[in-house]
């Protein structure tokens, strides 16, 4: 049984992996009719993320930015640029939680071959689960690319016993297109489900901000206590626990 910690040394194991897949496949070129647009647009991303890396900016206002850069490209030439239909290709859906694929950007002239930022791609069947779980000292920011998602985002105001006090900010069904995005200062606890047959997230993730690790809580947000004051009192979960419960909708 993999702890938490466990769980994530894991996992920042294999964002170390795809860190290098960038070096090994970086030379892929770049269709000639999407340069102007995705050019520009991948030199925008890593600018914000730079900002953030060196605490140039605040984790809102690089919320505010990538998700302003989410939809000022079309998600079709996002989707070419990103070779999406190669990367889902045999891609394998687990009974329990989401699939995930390294995404690497093309070769493009002043972008690193090694990107600030870690990006891949998520995949579920129909309800299944990215489970809710909050994030410390770390930001991501998450675009449909296909299908769509009951998505749900709450505050994090606080952390007791064992338990994450938590305060609900959205609620909505997300198709593609729709962005959302977490961080330390804003909608850090996220949790969605497929509706759609499969569906597809395309993330960007920033990792140990401010030099402080990060961590990963997966929470009880169906158990979850309310509060006189709105918030809710949800028990923060071993990883197992939470996929078992959260992974797979239950009828």
């Amino acid at each position: 049984m993999l702890n938490r910690r466990q769980f994530n040394r894991q996992l920042l194991g294999a964002i170390m992996s795809y860190s290098l897949l960038d070096s090994l496949f970086a030379t892929n070129a770049i269709p000639a009719k999407l340069a102007p647009l995705t050019e520009h647009w991948a030199k925008d991303l890593q600018e914000i993320c730079q900002d953030l890396r060196l605490n140039s900016i605040t984790p809102d206002v690089w919320q505010d930015h990538v998700e302003n850069l989410f939809q000022k490209i079309e998600l079709k030439e996002l989707l070419q640029f990103i070779d999406f239909e190669r990367l889902i290709k045999g891609m394998t859906f687990p009974d329990l939680g989401v699939a995930t694929k390294p995404v690497v950007f093309p070769r493009l002239e002043g972008l690193p071959a090694r990107t600030v930022f870690t990006k891949k791609i998520f995949g579920m069947k129909k309800g299944r689960a990215i489970i809710p779980h909050g994030h410390s000292n770390m930001a991501s920011a998450h675009l449909v690319l296909k299908g769509d998602f009951h998505m749900r985002h709450y505050e994090k105001v606080g952390e007791l016993d064992g338990h994450l006090l938590l305060r609900p900010t959205i609620d909505r069904i997300a198709d593609a297109g729709s962005s959302s995005s977490i961080s330390d200062e804003r909608d850090n606890v996220h949790w969605f489900v497929a509706n759609s047959e499969t569906a597809f997230t395309f993330d960007v993730i920033m990792l140990d901000l401010k030099g402080k690790p990060y961590d990963i809580q997966n929470v009880d947000i169906q158990a979850g206590e309310p509060q006189p004051d709105g918030t809710i009192r949800a028990k923060i979960l071993d990883v197992e626990t939470a996929l078992k419960k959260y992974g797979k909708q239950h009828h």
